[in-house]
C-alpha cells in the first residue's frame, strides 16, 4: 500500500497541538486590527431608517465641512455595478440586484453613504450632518405575505440580474419532482405540516473589520476578517471597477466567521474610500451593526407532506420550502437548495418533490450560516419523522433505521439539486450510520430511561428525543482548491495554501495531512494561508469544504514534492526511488541505509542537478461524500413554568477518519452548542417598522459555556475513499440535530408538538395549556 492509501498513520488520527496554539494563547497571533498603519482614517456608514424608501435627494455638503472630513461617498459618486455579496464561486448563482451604496432603501440598515475622517467623532459628526430626503414606500416584513398579488414590489430596479421574479418578491427557485407511482397511493398513513424557523445572528466574537491601504508600488491593500480572500478580491474588483491585478487580499486570524465572513461587504466600501482619499482608512461593525447591516440565518417556513406504509417504508416525500432572504438575494437560491438536497436523500423515498421559493421582505439580509439551509431542513425533517413513526406505532429509532441511505446508494436527489445548478450523481461511500446510532442509544442510556420515565409524576417530566443527519464535503464541479508545498535547507517545508482558517484549525490539520506524506512533524512545517499575492486560488472556507477539498490539494502537492526528494534521496544512497521510504525526518532505504532530509535538500540546491523541491497540485472534487450524525437529547420540562432543561446530550458523528481528532471533537463540540442556543434562546425581534429590537447580547441571548448543558461528542470513524487519507467534513453537521432532538424530547416529555424555535418557556407553557384544554398539542407560531 503506498503512501496515498496507508491507514497505519503517524501524523494524520493524532491529536497534535494546533500550529497556532501558543501564539493565540499568548495573545501574540495577529488579527485584521492587530497592525498599526501610519495615518489611518476612521470610516463610518450612514443607514436608512426606514425599511422601505426611496432616495429623492441626498445633501452631503454640511458633512464635508466637518473638520477632518476627507470624503463623503454615496451612491452617486461609485461605479452604478450590481453584484452579490455572496462570496461563490463565479459566476455566482445568486442575484446582482446590490450597488455598494444603495439608491433605494431596502430595510431599517440599508447602507446610504460613507464617511471618511481623521477621528471617530469627526466621521459621526459628518454622519449626522448628511440630509437625506426619502419617499417612504409600503414595506412588507412577512415571507408568504411578501409573494402575494399587490404585495410592495422590492426590486423593482431595471439593472438587477437574476431575478426569477422581482414583481412578487421571488429572489430564487427551484422545483423538482421524481415519481414511480401516484402521488401517496402506497401509503396507509399520510402527515402534513408546517414548520417555521427563525431570524438568527452568527454571533462572533470578533465582528467585520477591513483595513484597506496602499503598498509602496501604489496597489490597494485589502486586510480584512473574510472567509473567501479570492472572491473578496475578484468582487471589490469588479464593483469599483478597477483591475484584479491592482489589489491584494490579506486574511490574517480571524475571530470567527461561521459563513457571515462569506459576504463581501465592508471590503468594497472601505476600498473606495481609500481610492478617494489615498489614505488608509478602517471600517470596523459595532455589535448592532454587525446584527443589523451584516448577515444572518434565513428563517424558514417548511411544508412537508409524507407517507409510509404500515410495515415503516416511506413511500412519498413532498417538501415544500419558502425561504426568507431579507433586502438582497445572497445566497437565495443556494441555501434554499440545500434545505432539500442535503436533508431529502436521507431517507429513501419512490416519491420525491421538492418547491422551493426563496423571497424578499424588508428585513435583514439572509446569507451563509453554518448549516446553509440543512439547519433549517432537518428541524422539519426529523420532526416529521417522529411523528410519522407516532402515527405508524413504531419505535421512532427503528423507523429511522429501516429508511435511511446506506453505502453503495444513491439518490435522484444528488443529480437533480446541486448548489445553484444541476448536481452530478454520486452513490454513497463511508455511512457509519448504524453505528453512531447505537453508539449514541448506549451513551445516553435510550432505552432504560425510556422505561423509567413512563413512570414520572409531578410537574417536572422528563423525556428523550433524537434526530439524524447527513451533510456534505464541498460542493462536487465547484470548489477548487491549489496549495504549493517547497523545501528547506533543514528538511523543513513552507506549505502556502489558499484555504482560510476561521479559527476551525485548518492550517493545522492541512500541516498534518503535509506531514504525513513527507515523513516529517507537523514543526516542520511553515504554513502561510489565504494571501491573494503569495498563495495559491482556493474558493475559501465554506461548505465544509477545507479539509476535503483543500486537503485533497495539499496531499497532492506533498505527493509531487515527495516524489522528488525520493528521486535526490535515491542518488545519495545508491537505491531506487521505490525502495526508499520517508520517515522521521530521513530517507531511509529497505537496506537500511539512510540520510537526513537536510542532506537531500543541501544536495539539490548545492550539487546534483540543482534544483527546488517544490511541489505544487490543485483538486477539483467530483463528489461530496456525506458526513453522518445521530444526536441524542434528554430534557426536563417545567409544565408550571415551560421552562425546558437539556440534561444531558450525545452527539455522534461519522467524519471518515479525522485528521485531528481533538479538532474534529471541538467543531462538533461547538457546532452542538450552536444549536443548542439556537433551540432554546436566540431569536431576532423586530417592530412593527421593520427595525431590529434586539441588537445586542443584553437582549439576544446566546449560550455561553456557563449555560452548556452536559453534552458530549463521540467520533465514529470510517474511511472516505475520496478523501485525503479517509476524511470527510464535520464542521457544519452538528449544528443541525438540536433543534430536531430537543422538539422531539419534549414531545416525548409532556405530549406537545413544537413547530417553532426558539422553544421558549412562553412558547412551550403555551402548548402545554392549549394541550389541556384539549385544543391540538401543535404550537407552530407562539403567537
Amino acid at each position: 500500500m503506498g503512501v496515498s492509501e496507508k491507514r497505519d498513520f503517524t501524523v494524520v488520527n493524532h491529536r497534535v497541538e494546533k500550529v497556532d496554539a501558543l501564539a493565540l494563547a499568548c495573545g501574540t497571533a495577529q488579527f485584521t486590527d492587530d497592525i498599526d498603519v501610519r495615518g489611518l482614517l476612521t470610516g463610518r456608514l450612514l443607514y436608512s431608517p426606514h425599511a422601505h424608501a426611496r432616495i429623492k435627494s441626498i445633501d452631503t455638503r454640511e458633512a464635508k465641512k466637518v473638520p477632518g472630513v476627507l470624503a463623503v461617498l454615496t451612491h452617486e459618486d461609485l461605479p452604478r455595478v450590481r453584484h452579490t455579496t455572496a462570496g461563490q464561486g463565479h459566476p455566482e448563482p445568486s442575484p446582482y440586484d446590490t450597488l455598494v451604496l444603495s439608491e433605494k432603501a431596502r430595510y431599517v440598515g440599508d447602507r446610504i453613504a460613507a464617511v471618511a475622517a481623521e477621528t471617530p467623532e469627526a466621521a459621526e459628526e459628518a454622519l449626522a450632518r448628511i440630509k437625506v430626503d426619502y419617499e417612504v414606500l409600503p414595506a412588507v416584513f412577512d415571507t408568504l405575505e411578501a409573494i402575494k398579488e399587490g404585495a410592495p414590489v422590492i426590486h423593482d430596479e431595471a439593472d438587477s440580474k437574476n431575478i426569477p421574479d422581482a414583481r412578487h418578491n421571488i429572489c430564487a427557485k427551484f422545483d423538482f419532482e421524481v415519481k414511480e407511482s401516484e402521488w401517496f397511493a402506497e401509503a396507509d398513513v399520510v402527515v402534513d405540516r408546517w414548520y417555521k424557523t427563525q431570524w438568527a445572528q452568527h454571533c462572533a466574537l470578533e465582528p467585520h473589520v477591513t483595513i484597506t491601504y496602499f503598498d509602496g508600488d501604489g496597489r490597494l491593500v485589502i486586510r480584512t476578517s473574510t472567509q473567501v480572500p479570492f472572491h473578496c478580491r475578484r468582487i471589490t474588483a469588479k464593483v469599483l471597477q478597477v483591475p484584479v491585478k491592482s489589489i491584494r487580499v490579506i486574511k490574517p486570524r480571524i475571530g470567527g466567521g461561521f459563513g457571515s465572513k462569506q459576504e463581501v461587504l465592508l471590503e468594497p466600501v472601505c476600498a473606495a474610500l481609500s481610492l478617494a482619499t489615498r489614505r488608509p482608512v478602517k471600517i470596523e461593525f459595532t455589535r448592532k451593526e454587525t446584527f443589523v447591516s451584516s448577515r444572518t440565518r434565513h428563517p424558514f417556513v417548511v411544508r412537508l407532506k409524507t407517507g409510509a406504509k404500515k410495515d415503516g417504508t416511506i413511500t412519498d416525500a413532498h417538501m415544500e420550502v419558502y425561504c426568507d432572504n431579507g433586502a438582497y438575494g445572497a445566497h437565495s437560491l443556494t441555501v434554499m437548495m440545500c434545505s432539500g438536497s442535503h436533508t431529502l436523500p436521507m431517507y429513501q423515498a419512490k416519491n420525491t418533490r421538492f418547491v422551493g421559493r426563496s423571497v424578499y421582505t424588508n428585513l435583514p439580509v439572509g446569507g451563509a450560516y453554518r448549516g446553509f439551509g440543512a439547519t433549517q431542513g432537518f428541524f422539519a425533517w426529523e420532526s416529521q419523522m417522529d411523528i410519522m413513526a407516532a402515527e405508524l406505532g413504531l419505535d421512532p429509532i427503528e423507523f429511522r433505521r429501516k429508511n435511511y441511505i446506506r453505502s453503495g446508494e444513491g439518490s435522484p436527489v444528488f443529480k437533480a439539486m446541486g448548489e445553484g445548478r444541476e448536481g452530478i450523481e454520486q452513490k454513497i461511500g463511508s455511512c457509519g450510520m448504524d453505528e453512531c446510532i447505537s453508539r449514541g442509544l448506549a451513551a445516553i442510556k435510550w432505552y432504560a430511561k425510556k422505561r423509567r420515565y413512563r413512570r414520572q409524576t409531578g410537574p417536572k417530566r422528563r423525556g428523550l428525543g433524537c434526530a439524524c443527519m447527513m451533510q456534505g464535503s464541498g460542493i462536487p464541479e465547484v470548489d477548487m482548491a491549489a496549495a504549493s508545498i517547497k523545501m528547506n535547507e533543514d528538511g523543513s517545508f513552507n506549505l502556502h495554501m489558499g484555504a482560510t482558517d476561521l479559527g476551525t484549525g485548518s492550517d493545522t490539520v492541512l500541516a498534518q495531512i503535509a506531514a504525513e506524506v513527507l515523513g516529517v512533524t507537523t514543526g516542520d512545517i511553515i504554513t502561510l494561508s489565504s494571501d491573494t499575492d503569495l498563495t495559491p486560488f482556493d474558493v475559501g472556507a465554506y461548505a465544509s469544504s477545507t479539509t476535503f477539498i483543500s486537503g485533497n490539494a495539499v496531499k497532492k502537492a506533498a505527493l509531487h514534492a515527495r516524489e522528488q526528494i525520493l528521486k535526490v534521496a535515491a542518488r545519495i544512497l545508491d537505491e531506487k526511488p521505490q525502495d526508499v521510504d520517508l520517515k522521521d525526518g530521513k530517507a531511509r532505504a529497505k537496506s537500511g541505509r539512510s540520510c537526513a532530509l537536510s542532506e537531500v535538500a543541501h544536495t539539490a540546491f548545492y550539487y546534483h542537478d540543482q534544483h527546488q523541491i517544490m511541489g505544487v497540485a490543485s483538486h477539483y472534487a467530483q463528489s461530496s461524500p456525506p458526513p453522518f450524525a445521530a444526536h441524542f437529547a434528554e430534557v426536563e420540562v417545567d409544565t408550571e413554568t415551560g421552562q425546558v432543561t437539556v440534561l444531558d446530550y450525545v452527539a455522534t458523528v461519522d467524519c471518515g477518519t479525522a485528521i485531528n481528532p481533538a479538532l474534529a471533537e471541538g467543531q462538533n463540540d461547538g457546532a452542538v452548542l450552536n444549536g443548542l442556543s439556537y433551540a432554546l434562546t436566540e431569536e431576532m425581534l423586530f417592530g412593527p417598522s421593520g427595525a431590529m429590537l434586539n441588537p445586542n447580547f443584553r437582549t439576544y441571548k446566546i449560550f455561553t459555556t456557563a449555560d452548556a448543558p452536559p453534552f458530549k461528542t463521540i467520533l465514529i470513524p470510517t474511511y472516505e475513499p475520496d478523501g485525503p487519507f479517509g476524511a470527510k467534513s464535520v464542521s457544519e453537521i452538528g449544528i443541525n440535530g438540536p433543534q430536531p432532538a430537543i422538539a422531539n424530547a419534549v414531545c416525548d416529555a409532556v405530549g406537545v408538538r413544537l413547530l417553532a424555535p426558539p422553544f421558549t418557556p412562553e412558547k412551550v407553557l403555551k402548548a402545554i395549556k392549549e394541550k389541556r384544554a384539549g385544543r391540538p398539542a401543535l404550537h407552530l407560531l407562539g403567537g
